[in-house]
């Protein structure tokens, strides 16, 4: 991974402002999350996907295990029933 040719300065409570382009590049919008990693002695972000674990859908999304499922598959892993198929 080489420079971008950007440079930012941390603020006083550590923030760091990603640029326009950067945020375009990875799909990142307001409110999306990111995980915030060190590897190698870099810090890495990734931006975290925010969907059903096994259906991708978003809506009534719960949180189980450090995963993300919604409603309908609670429901289906419940009764023993298979994932969908897409």
């Amino acid at each position: 991974m080489g420079a971008s040719g950007v440079t930012r300065k941390v603020d006083g409570l550590g923030r760091v402002v990603l640029p326009v382009e950067v945020r375009r590049s990875l799909g990142i919008d307001v409110g999306d999350l990111v995980d915030v990693a060190v590897e190698d002695g870099h810090v890495v972000l990734r931006k975290v996907h925010r969907g059903c674990t096994f259906c991708g859908g978003v809506e009534g999304l719960r949180d189980f295990a450090d995963r993300l499922v919604c409603e309908p598959c609670v429901i289906r892993l419940s009764e023993g029933q298979p994932r969908p198929t897409a």
